[in-house]
């Protein structure tokens, strides 16, 4: 019989096929509930994709049907706008049919109407025909001249009358329009004026500097005169010098080289020739400033430098007592307006205003009117031709062919023209100057002329290397001559010739 023992190993192997049975089911049924789950997976998956597909495929239909939907709208619509264009079409074609039928109509009566009153003209034409031949004894022929000669003179004399009155109402109109734009232009430009004169005063410090400025023997006051052409007039006006002379760019010189002099204390000869020439410089960077000043104030700009210089030394000139520089901007601005009421260049209008007069600023130098010599530096400094012209017609000395020519003309008239505006006494008196200065200026050899006194006194510088002391008496005598000659004055004029020779070296 076996013992216990030796059945141990037998239960063992028994509870181990016992076990390893029971092992395998729980895996078993873990696998198979694994494979449940995963299987319940692909199916969720599987029915999520098929409602997402149906989802998609639903949106797709939408889709589809909204543009389908959209086309056959858009279809729609261009039929029914391609019936209405169709329909406007019909109408109009309608419309035209029907005004061509009335202006058929029309033609046709009036075509009638013609005729019946040609038919009735043509037998009251032969009535009076036949009855003037009957009375004057004339055969048709004769009296239809007849007829035709008197209806003739009738009709020219109604024509004349009616020229004469289209004339007139035109003129009136033309008058008027014309008053308007320049009383308009007139409103628009409101420029100051200020009269100029002959003199400058100046103020000294004290009595004392009367006497240095005389200098010894009077050396300072002459080398003063030599320099700047003006006289410089020492009276018993207490603490006050006067300068005298026509030309007020000299003035302006000698006035602001009397002042440094004053200021500075040195006043000797050659000092005072150091600031003169000094201050020939600053005036003619003012005279620059002066020019680009006033065409800032006009409004026009592209102007050459130099033709702004020159017209900035009219600072220092009058016409009739009229600034002339201020005339110039006010010719310029009334031409600009009426320029704008005519509807034509303005600017061109503007320019040729403002620089009008520019030729008076050299007028003293070169032969020839200030018309002429203003539109020569105009055209020298490549101005268009209109703006020369308008310059050198302004006061009718060549023809207008510029549009803006009669504009200018009409701008300066008003300026000169308004009330206080200028004085003949003081232009006829610098212009005397004027001719004095010129009529020097015209012989051999002469280097500067002034004219001082008010005009009582003309001095003449001469070159000493191409006049001696007999040809500087000579000049004298002839200049007098001429004078009395070409010029109208009151009283006598003193002619004075001066030939001075300088020795100048320096030791170094």
């Amino acid at each position: 019989m076996p013992t216990v023992d030796g059945l141990l190993p037998v239960f063992a192997a028994l509870g181990g096929i016992v076990l390893g049975l029971l092992l395998r089911q729980v895996v078993a049924a873990a696998s198979i509930r694994t494979a449940t789950s995963r299987a319940q997976g692909i199916l969720e998956e599987a029915r999520q994709q098929q409602i997402g597909m149906v989802i998609a495929a639903k949106g797709d239909i939408a889709r589809l049907r909204a543009e389908a939907d959209g086309v056959a709208r858009n279809e729609r619509e261009a039929l029914a706008a391609e019936s209405e264009r169709v329909r406007l079409r019909e109408i109009a074609h309608e419309e035209r049919e029907t005004f061509f039928v009335q202006r058929e109509a029309s033609i046709a009566e009036r075509e009638r109407a013609s005729f019946e009153e040609a038919a009735v003209l043509a037998a009251a034409k032969a009535s009076v025909t036949s009855r003037l031949a009957e009375v004057a004894g004339l055969d048709p022929e004769a009296a239809r001249t007849e007829v035709l000669a008197r209806i003739t003179v009738d009709a020219e004399s109604e024509a004349g009358r009616l020229q004469a009155a289209l004339e007139r109402r035109a003129e009136e109109s033309a008058a008027d329009r014309a008053r308007d734009m320049i009383l308009t232009a007139m409103q628009r430009v409101a420029a100051d004026h200020s009269a100029e004169h002959a003199v400058t005063h100046i103020k000294l410090p004290s009595e004392e500097m009367k006497g240095r400025l005389i200098g010894r023997e009077g050396r300072n006051i002459r080398a003063i005169e030599h320099a700047t052409g003006v006289e410089l007039l020492v009276d018993e006006t207490p603490m006050q010098v006067t300068l005298s002379s026509f030309d007020p760019v000299r003035r302006q010189v000698a006035r602001i080289t009397i002042e440094r002099l004053m200021q500075d204390g040195r006043i000797h000869p050659v000092r005072i020739e150091e600031i003169v020439q000094k201050v020939q410089g600053e005036v003619d960077q003012a005279a620059l400033k002066n020019g680009e000043g006033a065409a800032l104030e006009v409004g026009v700009t592209g102007i050459p430098t130099e033709l702004l210089r020159i017209l900035g030394r009219l600072e220092w000139r009058t016409s009739y007592g009229q600034n002339v520089l201020q005339h110039s901007v006010e010719t310029a601005q009334v031409a600009g307006a009426i320029a704008g009421e005519l509807g034509m260049d303005i600017r061109a209008a503007k320019v040729g205003g403002l620089l009008h007069d520019v030729g008076k600023a050299l007028s003293h130098e070169i032969e020839g009117t200030h018309a002429a010599i203003g539109a020569d530096l105009a055209r020298r400094h490549g101005m268009p031709e209109a703006i020369v012209n308008a310059i050198a017609a302004h006061h009718q000395e060549v023809e207008c062919t510029a549009r803006e020519a009669p504009i200018v003309q009409v701008a300066d008239a008003i300026s000169a023209a308004r009330p206080g505006a200028r004085g003949d006494q003081a232009e006829s008196h610098l212009r005397r100057l004027e001719d004095l200065q010129n009529i020097a200026m015209s012989f051999e050899g002469v280097e500067k002329v002034y004219a001082v006194q008010a005009g009582r006194e003309v001095r003449i510088l001469v070159r000493p290397e191409q006049v001696d002391d007999a040809t500087a008496r000579t000049i004298a005598r002839d200049v007098v001559k001429r004078i009395e000659e070409q010029l109208s004055y009151p009283g006598q004029i003193r002619v004075t010739v001066i030939r001075e020779t300088r020795a100048v070296d320096y030791a170094r």
